[in-house]
């Protein structure tokens, strides 16, 4: 089994800044793409930003000079910073994990529990 582990969300001002961090524990034996998503009250999920295995990153252009993704491949574990945070950044945020595991079945894709992000003053 494997199990996706969020911290880092809270309340905050707008301007603020939060880091998120989400580690994979497990039957793991690597990941390929980890992702962060998010959804505010009354919407769909959306992605928000992605990190493959090698490094590449990529952001959601609501986000983009905001929000950087980064990975601790070593550790498994990816993050989200979060600066000049706006209200309408308000939601629970999801990590997402496409796990290659030592047992059966080999290929897992994983979801966290979620983590709130509330920006407000």
């Amino acid at each position: 089994q494997v199990q996706l582990v969020e911290s880092g969300g809270g309340l905050v001002q707008p301007g603020g800044s939060l880091r998120l961090s989400c580690t994979a524990r497990g039957t793991i034996l690597s990941i390929n793409d980890m992702d962060w998503y998010r959804q505010a009250p009354g919407k769909e999920r959306e992605w928000v930003a992605g990190t493959t295995s090698s490094g590449t990153t990529t952001v959601a252009d609501s986000v983009k000079g905001r929000f950087t993704i980064s990975r601790d491949n070593a550790g498994n574990t990816v993050y989200l910073q979060m600066n000049n945070l706006k209200p309408e950044d308000t939601a629970v945020y999801y990590c997402n994990a496409d796990v290659i595991q030592t047992i059966m079945p080999r290929y897992l894709e994983v979801w966290g529990q979620g983590t709130l992000v509330t920006v407000s003053s």
